[in-house]
């Protein structure tokens, strides 16, 4: 299980992302650029010392990332978590090799992203509203990931 970011405009949603991502053993892929500097106090601030035990992996642009992906594990899918998803995260069946990922805060993903993923899911909740912050989702769909896949290390 990995989680991906895909150009973060948020330091501090991305350093709360690192910290959870430390504390369940889960490695992430950053897709660049990133709407903040990666080495700047915001980051540090919010990732605490949970930082230095994050297996993360920086990536210069969309093409580089999922050239790795495809060549590391071929057959591990890529899984858009976004509100314009059909399936919800509950009804999902999560793989322990999948690649979770999620959009930036602002605009999510663009179509050629999309058309790039194996499959998609949202979070259920309220129809009334539009979207959870981004750490949030994170720690939602990572938990019922992790719970399915028994993932979890502790």
């Amino acid at each position: 299980m990995r989680i991906a970011l895909y150009q973060p405009d948020i330091a501090q949603n991305t350093g709360t992302i690192l910290r959870l991502a430390a504390c369940f053993g889960v490695p992430v892929d950053i897709i660049q650029p990133t709407g903040f500097d990666m080495s700047g106090r915001a980051l540090r601030r919010s990732g605490l010392d949970y930082l230095d035990h994050v297996a993360l992996t920086r990536h210069a642009s969309w093409d580089e990332f999922y050239a790795q992906q495809q060549a590391l594990n071929p057959a591990a899918r890529l899984i858009l978590v976004s509100t314009k998803a059909q399936t919800r995260h509950i009804d999902f069946q999560f793989h322990a090799t999948d690649t979770l990922l999620f959009g930036r805060e602002s605009a999510g993903v663009p179509d050629s992203v999309r058309d790039s993923i194996d499959a998609g899911v949202r979070i259920a909740m309220s129809k009334q509203l539009r979207s959870l912050n981004v750490a949030v989702s994170v720690a939602i769909i990572i938990g019922e990931a992790l719970r399915q896949t028994d993932g979890f290390s502790a």
